[in-house]
């Protein structure tokens, strides 16, 4: 998951929702609904875009 979100944030720092679940679509996680991966993403590439990382 970590690896194609980060995969994901250097190509757009800024993805829809979509994307990010097309982006972990490979993996599986059996524990969660992925909403709060998703969430983590997309704050991830806030982050990013502000130079706060």
């Amino acid at each position: 998951m970590v690896l194609a979100a980060l995969e994901l944030l250097r190509a757009d720092h800024a993805p829809t929702e979509e994307r990010i679940r097309t982006a972990i679509s490979g993996n599986i996680c059996r524990c969660t609904g992925y909403q709060n991966i998703v969430d983590s993403v997309a704050a991830a590439g806030e982050r990013m875009k502000s130079g706060k990382w």
